[in-house]
């Protein structure tokens, strides 16, 4: 459909813009990330195997190529529900460290990262529709209740069928010995 064609390189055009923004700068965008890593990554460092990184500077890297990666794929249209999930899941931390609005004390300033916190907030909506969008096609979900729903139907034929044969063998089987009971009877 032409619709999808259009939105999805658009929805993902921001996340490609943003990610190469951040490879070009990763050391500004580590020092807004920082707060949040030393909150969740830094108390879990020594639990986490070494080759997971716990700089800043590196997961700012390691994000900027979900963003271009995530939205290439989006944008041609190659995975798109899974490339939606991960740009939702690289949104995530990206509004929380780049737009907390709750910190701001100066008003103008906290108006300014709402609106971007918003607009983040809309984005991730975007992409939990193109996650959820199945292109026309029935969800998992439907495809599995209607295998089941077709499987039961398939035994209770079944079942009938067996049922309905059953009662006729019984039908000969009571009738074969009624007459050979009646023969045996008249002799």
């Amino acid at each position: 459909m032409i619709l999808r064609r259009v939105a999805r390189p658009l929805l993902a055009s921001i996340f490609i813009s943003g990610g190469i923004n951040a490879l070009r700068n990763a050391e500004g965008h580590a020092q807004a990330a920082a707060p949040l890593v030393d909150k969740t990554v830094a108390p879990q460092a020594d639990a986490l195997p070494e080759q997971v990184p716990t700089d800043p500077v590196t997961l700012v890297k390691v994000d900027a190529a979900v963003k271009i990666a995530g939205g290439a794929l989006l944008a041609f249209g190659k995975l798109p529900r899974v490339a939606s999930l991960l740009l939702l899941g690289s949104l995530v931390p990206t509004t929380v460290a780049g737009h907390p609005f709750w910190d701001e004390k100066d008003p103008e300033q906290r108006q300014a990262q709402l609106i971007h916190f918003l607009k983040n907030a809309g984005l991730a909506g975007g992409l939990l529709l193109a996650a959820a969008d199945t292109e026309g096609k029935p969800s998992v979900a439907w495809r599995a209740k209607k295998a089941a729903h077709d499987a039961a139907d398939q035994v209770q034929d079944t079942a009938g069928t067996v049922q309905r044969k059953t009662g006729k063998a019984t039908e000969k089987a009571t009738k074969a010995v009624e007459s050979a009971f009646d023969s045996a009877l008249s002799r």
